[in-house]
């Protein structure tokens, strides 16, 4: 997850309001970094953050997917009389579920990435992540 800037301001004639201000928010998030400066009258703040209620959505996300993504490599594996790890590696499930492809072409990068290939289940492994999200969305 990439980080976000927010930047505030501390004015010396309001500072105690600033400052509770400044103290709400990074209750909400989880600092990587604070950088400081004082200029006309005040301090800049500049926070270097991840936003909390964003990661426990991602860990949703990514949990409903790989729940949805087993069931499914689970029911191919016994069809098709093979192993779980036949149809779905587990290396290429956690990265399915982590960037959720929507199209085969995605899917095909994240396999090559792992040098795996994702041409005989791509299709229905895309249907499962799409039906995932819509669930999860509708």
């Amino acid at each position: 997850m990439n980080l976000e800037l927010r930047t505030f301001s501390i004015r010396d004639a309001a500072a105690e309001e600033d400052e509770q201000r400044i103290a709400s928010f990074l209750r909400t998030v989880e600092v990587e970094r604070i950088d400081t400066a004082y200029a006309d009258a005040g301090w800049r703040v500049l926070v270097h953050y991840r936003d909390l209620r964003r990661r426990e959505e991602q860990a949703q996300i990514e949990s409903a997917i790989q729940a949805a993504l087993n069931g499914w490599r689970g029911d191919v594996a016994r069809s098709q009389g093979i192993s779980r790890d036949e149809v779905l590696s587990n290396n290429l499930l956690a990265e399915v579920a982590r960037f959720a492809p929507t199209t085969e072409v995605e899917l095909s990068v994240i396999a090559s990435s792992l040098g795996e290939s994702s041409h005989k289940h791509g299709a229905a492994i895309v249907a499962v992540v799409r039906q995932t999200m819509e669930e999860l969305t509708g």
